[in-house]
């Protein structure tokens, strides 16, 4: 199963049946998948399922629906055990962006992660989940599909917040810090903590 989160809230992707209790369930082949969208943004759906019977084909299935965007982003450790995140749009995030043509993932999260703090001396040490949410741009929703991987940091010096992305602070957070800083941050990213805990 496949949780997709249109503005922060879930749309499951399942090859099961389930009854409706909280939520409403479409299938997948027929859906107007821009319309549940716009319902999904105006709070008019609160959680929904997609079903498709076959699981293999099911995200590929909702990628034919809809521009797919690809995103690559870390989840940097210092030595310390620390954190790092950034403050955007009113909410704690962790750095990410698009990959660019060519790119491999990986050199791209490291990249993103670089530009959008100014904290280098990265080091991937494991691959992530990834993670699925519905923006919109220039009037069009898009699925964007993040690779996470897991860095480790030496850096020491001053951050360097990307502006122009609207990055206003970045910060090396504890983990008592990290669980209040959840609390102001996206379904995505507690999910990646939430993987994180569970491998850890």
């Amino acid at each position: 199963m496949y949780k997709v989160f249109v503005n922060d809230k879930p749309l499951f992707l399942t090859n099961k049946i389930q009854k409706e209790t909280d939520f409403q369930l479409f299938l997948l082949d027929s859906i107007d998948i821009s319309r549940l969208v716009v319902k999904m943004f105006n709070n008019k759906v609160k959680k929904a399922y997609l079903y498709h019977p076959d699981e293999k084909e099911i995200m590929r299935k909702l990628k034919s629906k809809m521009p797919v965007n690809k995103a690559a982003g870390g989840l940097v450790y210092n030595k310390n055990g620390e954190v790092l995140f950034i403050f955007r749009n009113g909410k704690w995030d962790l750095p990410k962006g698009g990959i660019e043509k060519g790119e491999k993932r990986k050199d791209a999260a490291m990249r993103e992660v670089e530009e959008e703090t100014g904290v280098g001396k990265l080091t991937v040490t494991g691959k992530l989940t990834k993670t699925y949410h519905v923006f919109k741009r220039n009037g069009k929703y898009k699925l964007k599909v993040t690779h996470w991987y897991e860095m480790k940091s030496s850096f020491s010096g001053e951050f360097q917040p990307q502006l122009e992305e609207g990055i206003e602070k970045v910060a090396w957070l504890k983990p008592e810090e990290i669980t209040e800083a959840l609390q102001n941050s996206y379904q995505n990213i507690k999910l990646l903590f939430k993987a994180e805990t569970a491998n850890g």
